[in-house]
């Protein structure tokens, strides 16, 4: 069993056979979504962030062995490797740690110590290291040359190859490092004359707290005000302790000589080492805030994706504006655009009448089952149009955000799929069909269009990506996708699919019409057994002749269903749609050496509803009809509201105007939490309690406690 194996699986807690079963499987291409669904025998049941974070670090891991391999090779070419130095470099499986080894080795730029040592004084400064009793002045005197004129110029050189030692000593680092991490402070202050102009970062004009309790959201403040220039940042310690942990570690007595290691090492710390750790520092700080940050991301994402879908039914959507009017889109079952045009029931126009007689004309024509109005401006003047009017039949209204309609709007999907159209009318139809199936069209928009986290442009784009491409992924596996309508957009997150097979399989449905069974997927070009393997789990075909192809059952498992529904003397369908039939079954009499309780267990549990969502059911949701504006809030009032974001400090409120309100995290519940996701979810319905108004800031306080429904 390999050394990352073992680093994994103390690291993660997790016994090793199942973290090389997991890192097996990931090797052959299988993905996390199939692993942690289908393969629960093999991992021991791990879920997705458990697989996740063995994929992590295995990838890390494996680029740390990359790295050791450069080192090595490179200390070998100077001729410096020694066997002992080359075990503690194999042995080294901390990235901190391995760059403290190097530092002695890695190549150059003309440094001071260089070019001390070029004039030939490296050997009194070992001298003067060893702190032997004796003139280091007589001492200087053998090394003056051509290039060194005076004792003076020598014993300067010597302390440069000192200090550089000093800075180099790995022991030393993690003397100083150890300092850094518990001790030091990171402030900021505003650079002068620009008071006014960086006035949103008042708050950290003279800042200071210690780093390690710095909390992210502030830290990604504090950096992004010093890339935009108002702000300078530093991280320090305290020098003299990290200065006098140095001299004790170096300075061995009290001779003369000892007195050039200790200036030396003062030079050390404060010319190369400090600013070396207060970079490091920044970076792991930074990373540590990115993390923070693009969890919080990655958990909105989440739930938005996740958000209860209206389901199949016809739409009339609404993008709602003054001047402009309010731009109408009716749309089908399906999502397909039927109509659109344009209404002006609001100032300057007030077209109230006509606007209305339009309205309840196409709800009638095109048999509309719900409203769905965009919760940008004019939204609530539009909803109390709207729900003013009467119509032939029930129709439910609802405002959803419209967050990234007007990126999606502009976008090449959006011009592929509707290209005889302006912007205004893709927007709509956003707006309509993400009330039906948030996932289904959310997918299209790039996730950091749609404003649902915290300092996202500041934070590591890479790893940014790479997070909401996972949520994104997991999000549509845990749902399942419709073979027959899904967009190559949401085929494209499909375990073992990707952009190729996804186009792939659009352009088999469009030549061959509807698929009728799983099997036919692996007609479709390039769309192989390992591929099928993948994905087949997760799509699903409602009407199809195998009732399992409409289940998260894999096909692979379907000999297990047919053979329980022959045991009871019963068909498939039967097997399904008669509970006691279920009952009767005892699992231990279907497992093998590939399939346990567990996959089992969930097979079962697919027969009692095969096909199901997930997800839950939406709600309509009414604001409070009294409040417009700001100036209608008071303190004490409370309200309905919903959940429009999620960060580490808290959740931001729409209370039904322009200014969403804060609810901090100390506000949220009557109990500590360290987690807003712990009391509240995106686009939840909650009630609040206005604490304070800032109207000429346009902040509202809101709090979550002691609040009676």
């Amino acid at each position: 069993m390999s050394t990352i194996i073992q680093l994994i699986s103390k690291s993660l807690q997790i016994s090793k056979i199942n973290v090389e079963n997991t890192v097996e499987l990931l090797q052959e291409g299988a993905t996390i979504p199939f692993i942690s669904r289908y393969r629960k025998e093999v991992t021991g049941g791990l879920d997705e962030v458990a697989i996740e974070n063995i994929k992590t670090l295995n990838d890390d891991y494996k680029e740390l062995q990359k790295r050791k391999e450069f080192i090595l090779s490179t200390i070998a070419e100077q001729e410096r490797l020694t066997e002992e130095l080359e075990e503690k470099i194999e042995d080294c499986w901390d990235s901190t740690e391995l760059e403290d080894i190097y530092l002695p080795f890695k190549p150059k730029r003309q440094t001071r110590a260089e070019i001390a040592r070029k004039k030939g004084l490296e050997d009194l400064a070992t001298w003067l290291m060893k702190q032997q009793y004796g003139s280091p002045i007589d001492k200087a005197k053998s090394f003056l040359n051509s290039e060194v004129s005076t004792t003076e110029d020598a014993l300067k050189g010597a302390s440069d190859i000192i200090a550089e030692w000093v800075n180099e000593d790995s022991r030393a680092r993690q003397d100083v490092r150890s300092i850094f991490d518990k001790e030091a402070e990171i402030t900021s202050k505003v650079i002068k004359g620009k008071e006014e102009e960086g006035e949103k970062y008042k708050d950290y004009f003279d800042f200071a707290a210690l780093l390690s309790r710095c909390p992210s959201h502030r830290l990604l403040a504090i950096r992004r005000g010093e890339s935009e220039g108002f702000l300078r940042v530093s991280i320090s310690p305290d020098d003299e302790k990290c200065t006098n942990r140095l001299i004790q570690r170096f300075v061995l007595n009290s001779s003369d000589a000892a007195q050039y290691v200790e200036d030396a090492v003062i030079d050390g710390y404060k010319r190369m080492m400090k600013p070396s750790m207060e970079t490091e520092f920044a970076n792991l700080s930074k990373a540590k805030a990115d993390e923070a940050a693009i969890a919080v991301f990655a958990e909105n994402m989440r739930q938005l994706l996740l958000a209860p879908p209206l389901g199949q039914k016809r739409v009339l959507a609404i993008d709602p504006g003054f001047r402009s009017g309010c731009k109408l889109v009716c749309l089908d079952e399906q999502g397909n655009l039927l109509h659109n045009e344009n209404i002006y029931p609001h100032p300057p126009q007030n077209e109230f009448s006509k606007a209305g007689n339009k309205v309840v004309k196409l709800v009638s024509t095109y048999k509309i089952d719900a409203i769905s109005i965009g919760n940008g401006t004019a939204s609530r003047e539009t909803e109390r149009f709207i729900t003013g009017l009467r119509y032939e039949t029930e129709v439910k209204v609802f405002v959803v955000s419209e967050n990234g309609a007007s990126v999606y709007s502009a976008s090449k999907i959006a011009r592929e799929e509707f290209p005889e159209y302006d912007v205004t009318v893709r927007g709509a139809v956003s707006i309509g069909r993400r009330l039906c199936d948030p996932l289904a069209e959310l997918v299209k928009i790039d996730p950091k269009a749609i404003g649902v986290g915290q300092y996202q442009h500041d934070v590591d784009q890479g790893k940014l990506k790479k997070s909401l491409d996972q949520t994104v992924e997991s999000c549509v596996n845990l749902v399942g996708v419709n073979l027959n309508t899904a967009s190559k957009h949401l085929l494209v997150y499909v375990s073992g699919l990707g952009d190729s097979l996804a186009q792939n399989i659009v352009d088999y449905r469009t030549e061959h019409g509807a698929f009728e069974s799983r099997k036919q997927l692996m007609k479709v070009p390039r769309l192989g057994a390992k591929a099928f393997e993948q994905c087949a789990g997760f799509l699903r075909i409602p009407d199809a002749k195998n009732l399992l192809d409409n289940s998260a059952v894999h096909p692979e498992s379907y000999y297990v269903v047919e053979k329980i529904a022959k045991d009871l003397k019963s068909t498939v369908k039967e097997l399904i749609n008669d509970k006691s039939l279920k009952e009767k079954v005892d699992l231990n009499n279907y497992t093998t050496d590939t399939i346990g309780l567990e996959t089992l267990n969930d097979i079962l549990e697919e027969l009692e509803k095969p096909g199901r969502d997930p997800r839950s059911k939406v709600e309509t949701f009414e604001f409070n009809a009294s409040v417009k504006t700001i100036d209608d809030l008071n303190e004490g009032m409370v309200l309905p509201g919903i959940v429009t974001n999620i960060t580490n400090f808290g959740c931001f409120v729409d209370v039904g105007i322009k200014e969403n309100g804060l609810v901090h995290i100390s506000e949220l519940a009557d109990r500590f939490i360290s987690n807003s996701n712990e009391v509240v979810s995106l686009h939840q319905y909650v009630k609040v309690k206005v604490l304070s108004v800032d109207k000429e800031r346009k902040r509202i306080q809101l709090s979550m406690k002691a609040i009676e429904d």
